[in-house]
């Protein structure tokens, strides 16, 4: 079996979606899009506009986990003793 230019492209156009983080019906969408010349660019557009949308979700999520952590490991005086608030907040059965 020999792969063609085509085929060469579109693998790395799959990749190329696959490593800016949009899902594998993101891509197949992509691609349709892609191999349609009479697409309409506000087409891809939104959809990439939408991709921006959960990154920026799941920035700030993560941010919040990190300010979190950070602040814990704050108070954690890191020394011989064995209080840690760190171990207390992950042991707390409310939030």
């Amino acid at each position: 079996m020999r792969t063609n230019d085509a085929d060469v492209q579109t693998l790395r156009f799959i990749h190329r979606a696959r490593s800016l983080g949009f899902s594998l019906k993101e891509v197949v969408d992509l691609l349709a899009l892609y191999r349609d010349r009479r697409r309409a660019s506000r087409e891809v557009k939104k959809l990439a506009l939408r991709h921006v949308a959960e990154l920026d979700l799941k920035i700030a999520e993560m941010e919040a986990i990190r300010n979190t952590i950070a602040e814990l490991a704050e108070r954690c005086h890191g020394d011989q003793r064995p209080e840690c608030p760190i171990l207390v907040e992950l042991g707390a059965t409310e939030h």
